[in-house]
């Protein structure tokens, strides 16, 4: 069954198109940098890679490129259905979706929990609906595979109000990643699917970490927006909030300036002065860059620590697992976090660490009780199945 995955963001829009039973992708591309000269229309195909210009392209010119690009490929005919990413559900969603006018209301009405994602997903919804019309639509959630912590993990120690009138309280991200890569990490483990006490560590340029437990998400990192907890390639993680006062008043920003600058100067970026790329970091770091060195420490000392506090929601650990651009491939970030860990009765076996690399998958510990994985993730095989499951219930 082949679904169109659509991710829209601010500047992009990545599209893939997907046998949700195998896995197998027939064409996957990215509209980036659209509304400037430099946009393009990139895709591949068969191993191959090709790009075409779309200067000044809207999100609307580059979908219908795409879908005409699907068209001209013969995929359009195949398609059971489009699977859409949506960042922030708030707690009305607790699984993926399918599109009706009211269920696209209620992800309006998550504007104010995620301003910067769900009014660019909400255009690909849109556009997807007119271009695509007699295909059923699927919504799939980042926040809802959180929906199962508990109060006393999602609700912040302020007055009650906050969270019962204005909705403030932890949600969590990356949830279709940390689902993913559990079913992976499960299997490998001879777990069946509501068994074992796991930390999944999601590690890109944007990075959370979620206790599971029997299979349900019962604490995470990421809280009312993707800005808490761990440090992330231009984010700063969880900070004290009054350093945007006191940053606002020393410097005559704005705090809307300064929230900002943690959102999008701070992180691995504004530590080093260098990149938000832990590539690149790394490469720095060993030529003696003080400051890309820094940058890698407070990285992989901010997350062993997060790691630790989370153990206390499972009350045991079975299994660590890496999974995201830095956590698939960075063998220097998983080996001075688990070292960190040992106390928990982790130990690197270097050779495993070093071979899961590229997309290879496997243990990297000589303990097997608890174990750390490395496990790539598939976020767009996610979406696909699930949309393929409820387009399947649907006909049924």
């Amino acid at each position: 069954m082949n679904i169109l995955v659509l991710n829209c963001g601010s500047s992009s829009a990545k599209f893939a198109v997907l046998d949700a039973v195998t896995g197998a992708e027939h064409l996957s591309g990215n509209a980036q940098r659209l509304h400037s000269p430099e946009a393009s229309l990139d895709w591949k195909q068969g191993g191959h890679s090709h790009s075409r210009p779309l200067p000044g392209a809207s999100h609307a010119t580059a979908l219908r490129a795409a879908v005409e690009l699907l068209r001209t490929h013969g995929l359009i005919d195949t398609l059971a259905g489009v699977g859409h990413r949506v960042v922030h559900g708030g707690s009305l969603f607790s699984a993926s979706t399918r599109l009706t006018p009211e269920v696209v209301k209620q992800v309006e009405a998550c504007i104010p929990l995620g301003p910067l994602h769900n009014p660019p997903n909400l255009v690909g919804i849109r556009l997807a609906q007119e271009l695509l019309p007699g295909l059923p639509q699927v919504a799939v959630f980042d926040t809802a595979f959180h929906q199962t912590i508990p109060a006393r993990a999602y609700t912040y120690a302020v007055p009650l109000e906050w969270r019962d009138e204005l909705q403030v309280r932890r949600y969590g991200f990356h949830g279709t990643s940390h689902r993913y890569v559990v079913g992976r990490a499960q299997s490998m483990l001879g777990l069946e699917p509501d068994q074992g006490a796991l930390l999944t560590v999601h590690l890109g340029n944007g990075c959370s970490a979620t206790a599971v437990l029997d299979g349900k998400s019962v604490d995470t990192t990421m809280g009312l927006t993707p800005l808490e907890g761990l440090v992330m390639g231009t984010r700063s993680g969880s900070v004290d909030p009054a350093l945007i006062g006191h940053v606002s008043r020393a410097t005559g920003q704005t705090a809307e300036a300064v929230l900002d600058a943690l959102n999008r100067k701070s992180g691995l970026l504004g530590l080093s002065g260098l990149s938000n790329d832990m590539r690149t970091l790394e490469q720095a770091a060993a030529g003696g860059h003080a400051r890309a060195k820094l940058a890698i420490e407070v990285f992989c000392f901010v997350l062993a620590r997060q790691l630790a506090g989370l153990v206390v929601s499972l009350g045991r650990l079975d299994a660590l697992i890496f999974t995201g651009g830095i956590g698939e491939n960075s063998t220097l970030v998983r080996q001075v976090v688990v070292g960190h860990l040992g106390f928990l009765g982790l130990t690197l076996d270097p050779a495993q660490n070093a071979r899961a690399v590229g997309g290879a998958a496997g243990r990297i510990t000589t303990s097997t009780a608890p174990s750390a994985l490395v496990v790539p993730t598939d976020e767009e095989l996610m979406i696909a199945m699930d949309t393929a499951q409820l387009v399947s219930t649907s006909e049924d």
